[in-house]
């Protein structure tokens, strides 16, 4: 299953900022984001029971936030589709592994989530 989140969601540091101007400012963030990902899951219309592997590919306006601060957003994702009903929950017994790839789309920033059911249960 593959879905696209238009625009960039939030960095690391702009939540780290956020937490240190504000006390309620990184939960707003959060609330924000962790709602934008639950609507667009939810128009998918899909449950997932297996465990998954989850591919992010991040395409970003340009190159000045560093990879780890831009896949910090994955909470985010993943927060969204396990209140959306995609997967029942984020923990390690449903989400198998990761993986990120990076590049730079100035016109059309996004992400791309691939979610595929793993075949091996344990």
């Amino acid at each position: 299953m593959k879905f696209v989140i238009p625009g960039e969601l939030a960095d690391l540091n702009t939540y780290i900022n956020a937490e240190r101007s504000n006390r309620y400012a990184g939960a707003e963030i959060k609330r924000q984001m962790t709602n934008y990902i639950t609507m667009l899951a939810k128009r998918l219309k899909t449950k997932i029971s297996a465990p998954v592997r989850i591919h992010f590919k991040w395409y970003t306006k340009n190159l000045r936030v560093d990879p780890d601060n831009t896949a910090f957003a994955k909470k985010f994702i993943l927060d969204g589709i396990v209140k959306a009903g995609i997967l029942k929950n984020d923990s390690r017994r449903y989400i198998k592994g990761f993986t990120d790839e990076f590049d730079v789309d100035p016109e059309e920033p996004r992400v791309e989530v691939e979610i595929v059911e793993c075949t091996i249960r344990n």
